[in-house]
């Protein structure tokens, strides 16, 4: 059995150190450690101290600077143009009104055919889960920005000529919002104009409403635009009949058949009774008298007449035709040619009558399909109306005073304490050797551009803006 070397523990000896331990010298790190923190807070109260010695020995330096940020961002505060603001709250339709309409909305909206089933559809796929959804993404529409641009000529306002660019203008100053909780709709719209922001935020409402009821295919709406067609027919074939009625009535002197007809036959019995009496006084009178005498002569010229004139009121037998009607002498047809001119004459008649009765039911129906209709548009509640803003949202000059004033303030202590700095360092150290000839060389480049240009204007003044004589020449090349 062989013993420790004694080699290897003198070596192992000699490396390794006994550590101390004991409550003494936990004591002394305390203690150390205590001295060393109370140094570095010495040191960093110096250090501060020294800083603020340093910035109140500027403080003329920072005044001047603190100064100029001031007048500087008081100028720039003072050349933003005002914004105001306008602002127009909507509540959604309601549900029992606005429900069908609002869906056949969205279906023309997405491109849908036109069943509510299918406008539910198309906005679930969009996301529209209510009313307000769907109206919001009507006003952000590119067919009511092209409306509002229009109506209010805003392309010559922003000072463009493009559809698109004035669309993004308008976009980037309007705001649409919805309110979770009460589905109301805000409308913010922000213009230098006052009176133009609240005229953006009408239109956008006036609008709103437009496109809502143009899109809208409800069952009422549909059926309106069906009467519609109807009664534009119904009107033209209503004309054409009365103008044939008339042509016909005019033609043949019909006005009412049917009167006509009694009055006709009442006016013949009258003069065949005077006829018949006329006659009876003829035959006495030629028992008494010659038939030269003046009294039979005068009773058979009003026997003739009355003959003739019971000729015209019964017509001739050869007369089968109510056209010949026009050729007759007579006012109004005889009674022979009544019976021709009433089947056309009725059914004329009927036709307008007809007609009339069709136009009346119809008129009925479309102005019932008006009112349905107007019941089953989704209309927007206007809350809150586009206030007249008085006074300015933007910009806040205040503000933008204070933070211009401050970061002028921090600009000017970050340059002295990092001319402090600069000063301390090292000045063999390469990052300042090199920073200080660029330096050196840009503030020649700035001095030679400056002096060659004073010497410039100098000569120009002299010269009289002519060309100098060769010497000057010379001095200006160089």
């Amino acid at each position: 059995m062989m013993g420790p070397d004694p080699k290897g523990s003198a070596g192992l000896s000699d490396l390794e150190t006994p550590i101390p331990m004991g409550p003494e010298y936990g004591e002394a790190m305390a203690g150390e450690h205590a001295a060393h923190q109370d140094f570095h807070e010495r040191e960093a109260h110096e250090q501060t101290v020294e800083n603020l010695r340093l910035l109140w020995a500027n403080h003329r330096f920072l005044g001047r600077v603190t100064g100029a940020g001031l007048l500087l961002t008081t100028l720039i505060a003072l050349l933003i143009p005002n914004r105001y603001q306008s602002v127009a709250r909507l509540m959604p339709p309601d549900s029992q009104s606005g429900s069908g309409g609002l869906a056949m909305a969205a279906a023309a909206l997405t491109g849908g055919a036109g069943t509510g089933g299918l406008g539910g559809m198309a906005g679930d796929l969009l996301g529209l889960k209510n009313t307000s959804d769907l109206l919001v993404g009507v006003l952000n529409s590119r067919t009511v920005k092209d409306k509002v641009i229009q109506k209010l000529d805003l392309r010559k306002v922003y000072g463009v000529r493009r559809m698109e660019d004035a669309r993004e203008h308008l976009t980037s100053r309007t705001d649409i919002l919805v309110d979770r909780k009460s589905q109301i709709i805000t409308i913010d719209v922000t213009d230098r104009s006052p009176r133009r922001a609240a005229a953006i935020a009408q239109v956008y409402v006036e609008e709103l409403n437009r496109t809502v009821a143009e899109v809208s295919m409800s069952s009422a709406r549909r059926e309106r635009i069906f009467l519609e067609g109807r009664l534009q027919a119904v009107n033209e074939d209503l004309e054409a009949a009365e103008r044939e009625f008339s042509q016909f009535a005019s033609k043949n002197s019909a006005i009412d058949i049917h009167e006509q007809g009694k009055a006709m036959v009442d006016a013949a019995a009258t003069l065949q009774g005077e006829l018949i009496a006329a006659r009876s006084e003829l035959e006495g009178l030629r028992q008494l008298y010659a038939d030269s005498n003046v009294r039979v002569r005068s009773v058979q010229a009003r026997v003739a007449e009355l003959e003739n004139q019971l000729k015209k009121v019964g017509g001739k037998d050869d007369s089968t035709s109510f056209g010949k009607a026009a050729q007759s002498d007579s006012l109004y047809p005889s009674i022979r040619k009544l019976p021709l001119l009433g089947v056309p004459y009725a059914d004329l008649y009927r036709k307008v009558k007809v007609q009339e009765a069709v136009l009346e039911t119809l008129t009925q129906q479309y102005e019932l399909a008006k009112m349905q209709e107007a019941k089953e548009i989704p209309t927007v509640k206007v809350l809150d109306p586009p206030n007249l803003p008085e006074k300015k949202s933007f910009p806040p000059r205040r503000l933008f005073i204070l933070l211009g004033t401050m970061l002028a303030l921090s600009c000017g202590v970050t340059w002295v304490l990092g001319r402090k700095v600069w000063d301390q360092s090292d000045p063999t150290s390469p990052g300042k050797l090199l920073a200080q000839e660029v330096f050196d060389t840009v503030k020649a480049a700035m001095t030679r551009a400056s002096r060659n240009g004073s010497r410039v204007r100098a000569l120009s003044r002299n010269s009289g803006g002519l060309a100098g004589p060769p010497d000057v020449e010379k001095e200006v090349g160089k």
